[in-house]
């Protein structure tokens, strides 16, 4: 159904701009280089089947659909007005998948974007990654509060081959992380390496002391799980204990040939196209490609425990530390004052946790210059939405699908985006 003119302005009102810090904040979780074609405006994609069902504790069928009604307006006339060109949703309740939907174009030829249509998961990997590791931690493989040199058969400087490890020769520090820490973003790194001044890397703070997100974290544990004494190979890792105990059939850690078949490309804020990079190598910090059907499975099996003891699922959205900046971006500014600090604001294990007019929640985005993805989930309702999109602007409207398929959750939105996001 097309929205009204109103409606379509009312719409475009939620399109607000990130700030620049939103720009960089993800970059490095895209490892290739980006070719461009021209962008054009393009119609809207005609709905795709919606699967309904509902069970005891689940919402009435009504209020669904009512709510799904209201974000198809905000896309479609998002769409229609050229503000982003594709997006992909799906909407779990009483941890089943209630709803999935794709709209608009996954290429600049104008092919639609469907429910099977294959997207860059970006960071939306980092959660997939602690649910594996927290399998592995129940199954004693590794223990989360270890010293990561307990798995090391050497010390971590002499690891040259996958990372700057040698930078950190000179700082004993090193051995104080642990795979907490390093899943829930308190090591002391930056983002990245490559992001640091001279490309060295660096201990910014005692590990364990603060939270400053990083991707490096993650490199630095699937080394340890890889290279260290668990011997293990992550690809083939997730690929057993996740993708295929849902059913993910067409995600991957690394690019497939036979994604090619429907496929999106990307969309960056000058509304530029980008071809789809293919990732050849796993990284737990961000190279998984999948569909929103595929990670909407992913998500109503995290929300139901599947595969995970009581004790580790519950561990995944403990608060594990505050988090104590005005923003996620720039990962190592200065903490803000304890009476500026939202107090219900932590770090999970591979999310991060609030509690909002509906209780305790989670969330976890994933972002580069095309690409724009979040999960939020609501743990009483055992209800999550997920938004997958190749055009980084899908971002902006956000707030406002949320808001209309889960009611007031209380997301963090300014800490994720930046203080215009609305």
């Amino acid at each position: 159904m097309r929205p009204s003119t109103a409606s379509a302005r009312n719409a475009r009102r939620v399109i607000v701009p990130l700030l620049a810090l939103v720009a960089t904040a993800w970059l490095a979780a895209c490892s290739g280089s980006a070719r461009s074609s021209s962008a054009s405006s393009m119609p809207s994609a005609p709905p795709l089947p919606v699967s309904m069902s509902s069970s005891p504790s689940s919402p009435p069928a009504s209020r669904t659909a009512s709510g799904l009604d209201g974000a198809e307006a905000t896309i479609r006339a998002a769409i229609t007005a050229g503000d982003i060109k594709g997006l992909a949703l799906a909407y779990i309740e009483d941890g089943e998948v209630r709803a999935v939907r794709g709209y608009g174009h996954r290429n600049a030829s104008g092919q639609a974007l469907q429910t099977g249509t294959v997207m860059y998961g970006a960071s939306l990997t980092k959660t997939v990654f602690a649910y594996t590791v927290m399998q592995l931690a129940d199954e004693g493989v590794i223990d989360l509060d270890a010293s990561i040199s307990r798995y090391l058969d050497r010390p971590l400087p002499d690891y040259r081959r996958s990372g700057r490890w040698q930078d950190l020769r000179d700082d004993p520090r090193w051995r104080d992380i642990t795979p907490r820490m390093l899943l829930s973003h308190r090591a002391g790194f930056a983002n990245f390496a490559f992001l640091e001044p001279d490309g060295k890397l660096r201990l910014h703070f005692d590990p364990g002391s603060r939270y400053a997100y990083s991707g490096e974290g993650m490199i630095l544990l699937q080394l340890v799980l890889e290279q260290g004494r668990p011997g293990l190979d992550l690809g083939r890792e997730m690929q057993r204990r996740v993708f295929d105990r849902f059913g993910m059939a067409t995600t991957s850690m690394t690019w497939r040939a036979d994604f090619a078949a429907n496929l999106a490309d990307g969309v960056t804020k000058d509304r530029r196209w980008v071809p789809h990079d293919e990732r050849s190598r796993v990284r737990a910090a961000g190279s998984m490609d999948t569909t929103i059907e595929d990670f909407a499975r992913f998500a109503a099996g995290l929300m139901r425990g599947d595969g995970l003891s009581p004790r580790s699922r519950a561990e995944m959205t403990r608060p594990q530390a505050p988090i104590t900046t005005a923003s996620q971006f720039p990962t190592l500014q200065p903490e803000l004052p304890v009476a500026r600090r939202r107090p219900d604001l932590a770090a999970g294990l591979g999310v991060v946790v609030f509690d909002g007019p509906q209780g305790h929640a989670f969330f976890k985005g994933g972002h580069d210059d095309q690409t724009g993805n979040t999960m939020v989930c609501v743990e009483r309702r055992r209800a999550c939405v997920v938004l997958l999109s190749n055009d980084v602007m899908a971002e902006t409207l956000y707030p406002t699908i949320v808001r209309q398929l889960l009611g007031e959750a209380g997301v963090p939105w300014e800490w994720e985006y930046g203080a215009t996001t609305r």
